[in-house]
């Protein structure tokens, strides 16, 4: 067994598994203590190397591209101090820090575990039911379902809409930005509906504006990483998916299925104004954003 005990957390490696447990302290960020202990198996991993500094050193692990369903949503924007792969080690504790980065390393060879992507994820998403209020309102997932109940600071668009219910079968991505502190951040589920749209998080119905408390906000990575790992794995995606359909956009005109998504929100959208819901500026800022996804 190679165990490393810091402030900020625990790694154990036992020779199949890394096993990387948050510290209770209060400088762990409140991301970490919510997402709490994560068995990363050998085969998920790519790499290991410790960074030594002046005063204190760093433990960095890489996964392999597509093991992972947390670096998966968040795409590797998570903050250094909530990354559960790195740890801060102190520097009186280097030497132990280098052991347990060699005795992973050496599994790693002895293994022949491979660094290319790997197809399936190799570890778990948060457990569901999760749920989590943000600035903008509550976000809530159960397995089959998203759900979103508006905060009463949402914009009136998207309080006039109602909660949003989203099933797990109409999602094709789930896109994350976390709230920095300095610009807003957002969480959207993009439906085979909206996978054109470009509405700004503030107005989208099926976006979360993430510009309150950044410590808080930064917990919708776990509904984000929750209904990642519940999608179908990226290497499963053929020419049809998200990524590809955003680079032939302006190259293949819509089909007839999106212009009649695109005139139902539209119809939508004047309903809205007609009853008083939205003001002119608002209506034309809307019209305007889902108009340019003809």
């Amino acid at each position: 067994m190679a165990e490393i005990i810091q402030r900020d957390g625990t790694w154990a490696f036992d020779g199949s598994t890394v096993r990387i447990t948050p510290g209770l302290h209060r400088s762990v960020p409140l991301f970490r203590q919510t997402y709490g202990e994560v068995a990363v198996p050998l085969e998920a991993v790519s790499g290991i190397v410790f960074e030594p500094e002046r005063k204190r050193g760093r433990l960095r692990m890489r996964l392999r591209e597509g093991a992972d369903p947390l670096l998966q949503a968040t795409g590797g924007r998570l903050p250094d101090a909530a990354d559960p792969y790195r740890l801060v080690v102190d520097i009186d504790r280097s030497g132990v820090a280098e052991y347990v980065a060699e005795e992973i390393r050496r599994a790693l060879l002895l293994d022949q575990i491979p660094s290319d992507p790997a197809k399936t994820y190799l570890l778990p998403g948060p457990p569901v039911p999760v749920s989590v209020r943000s600035s903008d309102g509550t976000v809530s997932f159960d397995g089959t379902q998203v759900r979103i109940d508006w905060s009463d600071t949402s914009d009136r668009v998207k309080r006039a809409t109602g909660p949003r219910i989203i099933n797990i079968g109409d999602l094709e991505q789930v896109e994350w930005l976390p709230n920095s502190g300095y610009e807003d951040g957002f969480l959207r589920f993009v439906t085979r509906e909206t996978v054109f749209s470009k509405l700004p998080p503030e107005k989208d119905p099926f976006a979360l504006d993430l510009w309150g408390s950044a410590r808080r906000d930064l917990l919708t990575a776990l509904v984000a990483t929750a209904v990642t790992a519940r999608l179908p794995h990226p290497s499963t995606r053929t020419g049809s998916d998200y990524a590809d359909r955003r680079q032939l956009t302006a190259a293949v005109p819509p089909q007839a299925d999106h212009h009649d998504v695109l005139l139902r929100r539209l119809r939508e959208l004047g309903e809205l104004h007609r009853d008083g819901v939205l003001t002119d500026e608002e209506f034309a800022m809307t019209k305007a954003a889902v108009l340019r996804g003809f």
